[in-house]
């Protein structure tokens, strides 16, 4: 008896030797066909902060901050040095204990590499530095992707430079994606030099339309917040299925909070459509920009150093719906369905829902719309072309609220299945149906 109950601890101090090994040690990050990232071959749609909360701050009711975004569904925070600092001894103590606390937290870091972000030929010292950041963080639990240089596009860094950092970036670490965000400016040609694999394995753009006077971010001459929309869509060009596009959208930035600018930020409302619309347009993930701006905050968040009053109202609820403990999370993280769907104006014959941007995705038997309307007058819109589904379709996160399948006959007697429903400008709704019955020839609706 004593003998057995020896073995038994034994065993139990081996199965937990065993689990903290495994929790302790990093993950594989890649990326799938679809540009979906798979974290040790789980998909995921990635919700990340820039900057985040610092390690072991609290929100105002005495949470922990980053334990409280990740319980909202968030994944990742951008980490690194900002303004001056570098990459030196200190900062280095620093970053481990932003990876120590997101560990802890299940969330992962998105270190900015900066100044060693872009290397050139013969640069020796920065290499060796390079690689024993990427030696000292490549096996913490809480490493995600690297961040590599900012806006490179706008600033005219060197290809080159960013090719070899690249190079030295995944010859150390194979394991973990390089990130790299461009800003709204260039061209298509520009963009697509830069947005390249041999500098990173994720691209991106930031655009914060929210100011006054509003769309000066960019120098589109869209001055509306579909213009996240429109840098999605250059960027999607930019990157030709190649990598995933991660969109960074506004919290708060320099056009808002800087000496002359008026503090504004995205409603409810338009954050909502900004997520959804980056979603429609191509995005495979978000990043939230400027929670820990100082002159942005209230008296109360500024001893949390986080925006805390925005996340409350506005943030967090968005975040629930796209974050990893989504009931959404099955479409973020599909494949771009092939069903034929058209959405027409009522009212208006043969009239195409201008303004209107919705994306179809499945999972199974579900299918999931996801749409958007842009700027301009309220419609009734008709979608079209469903396969056979239940009679009723739930529109996500608008409880109880639902929509009704209805089965016309075209000229040629073939059943067509659809629904109606109202947008106004910048309203968004997530609906999903059940599929009954085979998906009807495409081939018929386009004739």
């Amino acid at each position: 008896m004593r003998y057995l109950t020896v073995c038994v601890l034994v065993l139990s101090m081996c199965a937990t030797f065993v689990g903290a090994q495994s929790s302790s040690s990093s993950s594989k990050i890649t990326i799938n066909e679809d540009n979906v990232l798979l974290i040790d071959g789980k998909k995921i749609f990635p919700i990340g902060f820039t900057l985040p909360p610092l390690p072991g701050a609290t929100t105002p009711d005495g949470k922990d901050g980053l334990q409280e975004l990740y319980d909202a569904g968030g994944s990742f925070m951008r980490t690194g040095p900002s303004g001056s600092q570098g990459w030196d001894d200190d900062w280095i103590a620093k970053e481990k204990a932003w990876q120590d606390a997101a560990a802890k937290a299940g969330m992962r870091c998105l270190p900015w590499l900066k100044e060693l972000a872009h290397i050139g030929e013969g640069d020796a010292e920065k290499e060796k530095r390079l690689r024993h950041v990427i030696d000292t963080f490549k096996n913490h639990p809480g490493m995600g992707c690297w961040k590599g240089d900012d806006e490179p596009e706008w600033g005219k860094t060197p290809v080159p430079h960013l090719e070899r950092a690249y190079s030295i970036i995944r010859e150390q670490d194979p394991t973990h994606p390089v990130w790299i965000v461009e800003a709204p400016r260039g061209t298509i040609d520009t963009l697509r030099a830069y947005s390249n694999p041999k500098t990173r394995d994720i691209t991106g753009v930031d655009i914060y339309p929210v100011s006054f006077p509003p769309g000066i971010h960019s120098l589109l001459p869209n001055d509306e917040i579909s213009l996240v929309g429109d840098h999605a869509r250059i960027m999607m060009d930019v990157a030709q299925g190649k990598m995933p596009v991660w969109l960074t959208l506004q919290v708060a930035w320099s056009g808002v909070w800087k000496e002359g600018r008026t503090l504004t930020f995205p409603t409810y409302h338009q954050q909502r459509f900004m997520a959804y619309q980056s979603i429609i347009t191509g995005a495979r993930g978000l990043i939230y920009f400027g929670g820990n701006l100082p002159t942005t905050l209230t008296p109360e968040d500024s001893k949390h150093g986080w925006n805390w009053t925005y996340w409350r109202k506005t943030l967090r609820p968005i975040i629930e719906e796209l974050g990893h403990k989504s009931p959404l999370t099955p479409a973020l993280v599909a494949k771009n369905s092939d069903m034929f769907l058209t959405a027409k104006v009522i009212g208006v014959p043969f009239a195409r829902a201008k303004g209107l941007e919705y994306l179809v995705r499945e999972d199974g038997d579900d299918i999931y719309i996801l749409a958007c309307k842009r700027e301009g007058d309220a419609v009734q819109i008709h979608f079209e072309w469903l396969p056979p589904t239940n009679p009723t379709g739930e529109v996500m996160f608008e409880s109880p609220r639902k929509v009704m399948v209805k089965t016309t006959k075209d000229e040629k007697g073939n059943a067509i299945h659809g629904f109606t429903d109202y947008f106004g400008p910048f309203d968004v709704h997530v609906y999903k149906f059940k599929r009954t019955g085979p998906n009807p020839t495409t081939k018929r609706a386009r004739e």
